[in-house]
């Protein structure tokens, strides 16, 4: 299997399966002389982590972080950092139903029509478990940002239900089991993800996800323009559909007098954006505006309610899945959203640096 690397000058390999004994990733690119710990990590890890309300997945993992490689004495040493997470609360026998069949909107059939065999054991590789490890990447790639830059994801939409915008409240994001930074809108999701959770269901949701402080010039036109690569790190985390930059698709909404982002000049000699329908970037680089991206992600397709499929042996059949899923994937995607953010942005300021200085 190809393609479980992601980055250029800042790049990181995951590999292991769900319900495999560890998960594993390697940084590479990492400057020397960066101080790095455990708990730097093992921080943004929790706010990932499984089983911390009745929305989420109850699978008890504690995910905690070893570093292998690549730092010693507390300070990266600019060698590849090796890191592990071991998994500790599998139970594979949940799948056992299912290792014939396919989940009807799950990748299942097609790493079965690529490979020719699956693992079904919560999916396998192609399981939302992976994501802990872009998790500990994006918290290296922070290090590497420092504290100038500062990314920021909340939940926007849960089905059709939207936040009120009105009332965004960066403050509000901790404060529920949502991420929601509207605090009324967050009280009505819980009774609508209860019913969903009854009823056997999932649902999906939106993510917007901000970068604040970012430099103008980081882009690498053509061919690895900023948004560009943002769309592909989004685009790539589980059961993601699509990716918005700045006003996206409402852009074509606007005509070119609303859409475009009028100028004007600070004091400073600076110069000021009078709105940010380009989501902070133009021509595929930054323009020193806020980064704005939103990604939608679709319902979990392991649900309760009975579905039709077939089976391996290509006979029709029925399905439903048991097991401990996630009623809505999408939020334990926003700290996920906020660590592929992270690793484009490091990426793009190293090679920013490598040909610009």
């Amino acid at each position: 299997m190809s393609g479980n690397g992601f980055g250029h000058l800042f790049r990181f390999t995951t590999f292991g399966e769900s319900h495999g004994p560890a998960i594993g990733c390697v940084v590479e690119g990492v400057p020397p002389r960066i101080g790095l710990t455990e708990a730097d990590i093992q921080f943004w890890l929790d706010r990932r982590r499984p089983g911390q309300s009745r929305f989420t997945t109850q699978r008890r993992e504690p995910d905690s972080i070893r570093i292998l490689s690549g730092v010693f004495e507390g300070l990266t040493t600019g060698t590849p950092i090796g890191l592990l997470i071991e998994n500790v609360d599998t139970r594979s026998k949940d799948y056992d139903d299912i290792k014939d069949k396919f989940r009807p909107g799950h990748a299942d059939y097609t790493y079965w029509k690529k490979y020719g065999i699956r693992d079904y054991r919560g999916g396998g590789r192609s399981s939302a478990r992976e994501t802990a490890l872009r998790v500990a990447a994006g918290a290296i790639a922070r290090k590497i940002l420092g504290d100038s830059i500062r990314i920021r994801g909340a939940l926007v939409q849960m089905g059709p239900h939207r936040i009120d915008r009105a009332a965004w409240d960066w403050d509000a994001v901790e404060d529920n089991p949502f991420w929601c930074p509207d605090r009324k809108t967050a009280q009505n999701w819980e009774g609508y993800l209860d019913g969903l959770r009854k009823d056997g269901s999932s649902i999906g949701a939106v993510v917007e996800i901000v970068a604040e402080g970012v430099p103008a010039g980081l882009g690498a036109p053509v061919y690895n323009k900023l948004d560009a690569d943002l769309a592909g790190a989004m685009m790539g985390i589980n059961a993601v559909k699509s990716v918005e930059i700045g006003a996206g698709l409402r852009a074509a909404e606007l005509r070119g007098e609303e859409n475009a982002d009028e100028m004007r000049m600070n004091e400073d000699g600076s110069v000021r954006f009078l709105s940010n329908n380009a989501g902070g970037v133009l021509g595929g680089i930054s323009t020193g505006q806020d980064i704005v991206v939103r990604f939608a992600v679709k319902p979990t397709s392991s649900i309760l309610i009975p579905r039709k499929t077939v089976s391996v042996g290509g006979k029709d059949s029925d399905i439903l899945t048991k097991g401990r899923h996630d009623p809505c994937v999408g939020i334990r995607a926003v700290p996920i959203g906020e660590a592929m953010m992270a690793c484009v942005l490091a990426d793009h300021v190293m090679r920013q640096r490598a040909q610009c200085g």
